[in-house]
């Protein structure tokens, strides 16, 4: 449940409106609301009029939005007019006091967005604003509430589990929209493998101690991101996705400087990404002495961890388009 779906219920939304006005008779304010506020970060008060520095200079001086509720401070009163703002055309208009005014644009929050809700918040708008046209509000009121309406997810199946978790990430007015991006969003197919008759063969002098190598590899990384992602401990297919999105959030690949990304990060998660491959899909590690040539043999094709992890690190936007989560689920479905 979304927590603005806690004001679908009018009951609810009326004991909130009273809590309010008991609260602004005892601590008078100049200006308060509430609102959603995704939809508060969509709002363009420059389109009618004001920059951002003007608004952080003068405050709300004047009434530059109209919210689901609304305290309108005794002054501000005075800048509309008394009787202005006592015959707006809203669900609820009372005037408090202090001369301050308590205004409710519609029964409740939850619906905001509905077009019965925008156009009674936009009649209570240019009501307060008369140099405001009706159309124009309701062309910006229309558009927030396209912004804002529900996407539902339908991520590439490969990388679904790892996209799910971005849209949070961006602001609250811009998550539906994200979702949305993400969907159109489909990686490259892994090019990180080859034919098992095209294999390199093993060319070092001692396998076994190529094959501990890789392995402490890997536990250098487990070592880096056993905190902030514990999953790494368990060597599970679900804590490749882990790692794709810690990295991702962290803009580890553009954060951190080039030559430590290569020599420290690309080795480890090569390593960590080939010993997954043959704990859960049954891999046969091919050591060589380049470790970039370096594969992991699952049924009809062999797969390069390390050259997969290089391409990976490149950029943020990499770690997406490389996903190590990606490249895992399509060895998967090969090894069946």
């Amino acid at each position: 449940m979304r927590p603005l779906d806690l004001f679908a219920d009018e009951a609810r939304c009326q004991s909130f409106v009273e809590m309010v006005r008991a609260w602004a008779i005892h601590y008078p304010v100049t200006h308060a609301s509430a609102h959603s506020l995704a939809d508060k970060e969509l709002a363009d008060f420059p389109s009618f009029g004001r920059d951002n520095e003007t608004t952080f200079r003068d405050g709300f001086d004047q009434i530059y939005a109209v919210y689901w509720l609304n305290v309108f401070g005794a002054k501000l009163v005075e800048t509309v007019g008394r009787e202005r703002m006592r015959s707006t055309p809203a669900h609820r208009v009372e005037e408090l006091p202090d001369g301050s005014f308590l205004l409710v644009t519609w029964p409740t929050a939850a619906d905001f967005a509905s077009e019965p809700a925008r156009v009674a918040q936009a009649r209570a708008w240019v009501h307060l604003r008369p140099d405001l046209d009706f159309y124009t509000v309701m062309a910006t009121l229309r558009e927030r509430s396209a912004t804002l309406a529900p996407v539902e997810p339908r991520f590439t199946p490969d990388i679904a589990a790892l996209l799910s978790r971005l849209p949070e990430y961006a602001s609250l007015g811009q998550q539906q929209r994200r979702i949305a991006e993400l969907n159109a969003y489909v990686p490259p197919e892994p090019e990180e493998w080859l034919p098992v008759h095209s294999a390199l063969p093993p060319d070092v002098a001692d396998p076994k101690a190529a094959l501990e190598q890789y392995a402490h590899l890997a536990e250098r990384l487990i070592a880096l991101l056993h905190t902030p992602v514990p999953s790494v401990l368990k060597m599970s297919p679900e804590s490749l996705t882990d790692i794709d999105f810690h990295f991702w959030k962290e803009t580890f690949p553009d954060t951190f400087e080039r030559h430590n990304v290569d020599a420290i990060a690309v080795p480890a998660v090569g390593a960590y990404l080939g010993e997954v491959l043959v704990k859960h899909l049954g891999g046969q590690w091919l050591p060589r002495k380049q470790w970039m040539e370096a594969q992991v043999r699952v049924g009809d094709r062999v797969w390069l961890p390390f050259a997969r992890a290089h391409r990976y690190m490149r950029s943020t936007q990499s770690l997406l388009d490389h996903s190590l989560t990606q490249l895992y689920r399509v060895a998967e479905r090969h090894s069946r």
